[in-house]
């Protein structure tokens, strides 16, 4: 089996790309590197260093490398940013997967596997959220990623491409090895931010807003260990391989904790009494959200084995001790 990560020099797409390794499957990674490390590649894959949007590369890929499978995580991911520049996420996610789709259906790859996200949902109508739960983005970002899984809905049935679109919540922790982790540039996830504080990066951490209506008043996330979701791609790629139809699987541990829950999980983990200031809300900031995986778990079979909130900082720990400037190269190198 031969298969073609985009975005595969990426946090979540660089754990995926080890793991196929770790299996012994052979991996294409495509990626620009204009958000991703050319170091977080594992040095079994093999490499090509291109930008989704661009059809002849896409094409001369698809016929040097015969693929049976693509695993799609090549998006821009900043919802901040998305909102001042959403042109650009429209032009790089919604526009960049056509091309690549149009590059399949030429090519006759059939299966695709797709790194989606919970922001397709918006404000929550329930907790913990359904898959068959409203889609109601309150983002450009969550948007783009909605059109994406509509693009591959519709592509299915015009061009038989069969697919599955992982929707997830919130992506944390590093690969035991610690050569691979956590490293964007800005930073914007909560527990990179939380770990630059002992890593004398930042004098403390912002609580944005501590009158939601939950146990203490902050914001409640499921947080998914970054291993875990590798492990779900594969399984929803041999999920496909195997005959399995075009469906949509949410990922997360079924589990909330508060921002300070795991700030107080930080500061036992680092030893580091980690100074946080109270502030105002943000807006577009849900209270809680928490997912139910049961479809992953009884479909494809995914049982998410590092659920535990001090495993996951620990592991993250672990990386960015070593690593508390990144990737040597830097991204875009």
């Amino acid at each position: 089996m031969k298969i073609l990560v985009l975005g595969g020099a990426g946090y979540i797409g660089s754990h995926t790309v080890k793991a196929l390794c770790d299996k012994g499957v052979q991996v294409v990674v495509a990626d620009n590197l204009l958000t991703g490390h050319k170091e977080a590649i594992d040095p079994r894959a093999k490499f090509y260093l291109g930008d989704l949007r661009d059809g002849a590369f896409l094409d001369d890929l698809f016929a040097q490398e015969q693929v049976d499978g693509v695993i799609h995580f090549a998006a821009f991911s900043l919802v901040g940013e998305s909102v001042f520049e959403p042109l650009k996420y429209y032009d790089n996610n919604v526009n960049g997967t056509r091309v690549l789709l149009e590059s399949m259906v030429k090519a006759g790859v059939k299966r695709i596997v797709f790194s989606s996200t919970a922001a397709t949902y918006g404000e929550p109508e329930r907790v913990p959220i359904l898959e068959s739960d409203r889609t109601c983005p309150t983002n450009p970002y969550g948007e783009t990623k909605l059109a994406m899984e509509k693009m591959f809905h519709w592509s299915a049935k015009a061009y038989g491409i069969e697919f599955v679109s992982l929707r997830y919540f919130n992506a944390c922790g590093a690969d035991e090895s610690a050569t691979i982790g956590e490293a964007h540039q800005p930073e914007s996830h909560l527990i990179p931010l939380i770990l630059q504080v002992p890593l004398n990066k930042r004098p403390q951490v912002s609580i944005f807003g501590t009158d939601y209506p939950t146990k203490d008043g902050t914001c409640v996330r499921d947080y998914i260990h970054v291993t875990d979701l590798a492990q779900a791609h594969i399984l929803a790629m041999e999920y496909l391989m195997g005959g399995g139809k075009s469906d949509i699987f949410n990922l997360g541990n079924g589990v909330g904790f508060t921002v300070r829950e795991v700030i107080e999980t930080a500061r036992k983990v680092t030893g580091h009494p980690i100074p946080a200031v109270e502030e105002g809300r943000r807006a577009g900031d849900p209270a809680v959200l928490i997912a139910s995986s049961q479809k992953a778990k009884e479909v494809l079979g995914w049982n998410p084995c590092h659920d535990s909130l001090e495993e996951i900082i620990a592991s993250a720990w672990a990386w960015h001790k070593s690593h508390p400037d990144g990737f040597t190269e830097g991204a875009g190198k």
